[in-house]
This record gives structure tokens, sequence and C-alpha cells, in this order.
């Protein structure tokens, strides 16, 4: 699958000791949530870090923030996506924001699934956590995690008919997960990419 990233290259510059610094953040983080993305593709990205654009080119594509901010709405929003395309599946017992989840070492977010025998019924327990980084991010991020983890309750590895259910439900998933990561690379070399008082979506 191709992911897409237009780059005017004609315009980029970056001044050279604002380069140095920024040459050096990355050569020690080497672009951690792209490393499975082909190099030319990265070096790309960090022409956008380099020329102080990466900013400019998420919020041109993305120019708001989701207001699914708690627990309350994340459930909500995640039981209209599950009502929608897997309504026959498992029901979710919990769908929650978690601080804990280091979307690095344990991915974006986490389904968990448990069995236990209750009244002499076997009873399946399904919750969903998303990592609190996504409570302010565009919307069409947080879709595509809530996706990723509906997806589980159908099939729980990352195999080919895991993701055919993942673009089933979100056509442009592959797309959404590579900007995804553009975004997780600007927090973590550059730091927000919207402003406090920036407007959020109605």
């Amino acid at each position: 699958m191709q992911r897409s990233l237009r780059i005017n290259t004609s315009k980029a510059q970056v001044t050279p000791s604002l380069g140095l610094f920024i040459n050096t953040v990355i050569n020690m983080t080497s672009l951690t949530y792209l490393k499975q993305y082909p190099l030319e593709l990265q070096n790309q990205v960090t022409q956008l870090i380099e020329s102080d654009r990466l900013s400019d080119h998420i919020r041109k594509q993305y120019p708001t923030l989701h207001q699914y901010n708690n627990d309350k709405t994340l459930r909500e929003f995640a039981l209209t996506l599950k009502n929608q395309y897997l309504k026959k599946s498992a029901p979710l017992s919990k769908v929650i924001y978690d601080n804990k989840i280091h979307v690095v070492n344990n991915a974006l977010g986490l389904h968990s699934y448990a069995s236990r025998v209750q009244g002499g019924k076997l009873k399946s327990k399904n919750e969903i956590r998303i990592s609190s980084v996504f409570k302010e991010s565009p919307e069409a991020f947080l879709r595509m995690i809530v996706v990723h983890e509906l997806a589980h309750l159908k099939e729980k590895e990352h195999n080919k008919a895991f993701y055919k259910l993942c673009c089933h439900m979100l056509p442009n998933y592959h797309q959404l997960e590579f900007d995804m990561r553009l975004y997780l690379t600007h927090l973590e070399l550059l730091g927000p990419v919207y402003s406090l008082t920036e407007k959020k979506a109605p």
C-alpha cells in the first residue's frame, strides 16, 4: 500500500543553526514512528522538518481537532462505529483513554479480551483503551485508531483479514495511519501542532 506525501522542495529552506539542531534531533530519534516506511519517504519527512513545514503540512489536511476528549464521548464515538460496521460482534464493556499507554512501546491503543465462568456460563469482556495523547488530535486520527481496535473484536492478529476489515470500515485507513504517524513525529520532535486557542471542530 503506497502512502503519499507531496512536498515542494523548491521552498525547502532553513537557517544553518536551526538545521543543525533539527538534524541532531532527527539522527537521535531516527523518526521513531516511521521506521517501517521506505527510506525515500522518511527522507521527504526529514525535508519537511528541516524546512519547518511539517506543521503546515499536517494542519492543511487536518485543520481542526475533535471534541471526544473524555471517556463518555469516546465511548459514544466508538459505539457508533461499532454499530455501523460490527453490530453483531461481541459487546464492549469499556472504552476509555489511558495515560499509561506509551504510543511507541505499546502501539496506539489496546484491545483486551478476557473470559470467565460466571453462574455456569462463559462470559467475555472486551475493553478498548486509547492513548491519552489522542484526546486532542484531528478526528480522522482518532477514528483510525478506534477502527483498528474495533477490528480486533473479530480478528485478533494483524493479518490480511484484519487489515481488510480496517479498510472496509475506513477505506483510507493506511493513508490515515501514515498521516497520524507524521503527527506523532511532530509531537515528539517539535511539540504541539495546534495552538491552545485554536477553535475545535463544531
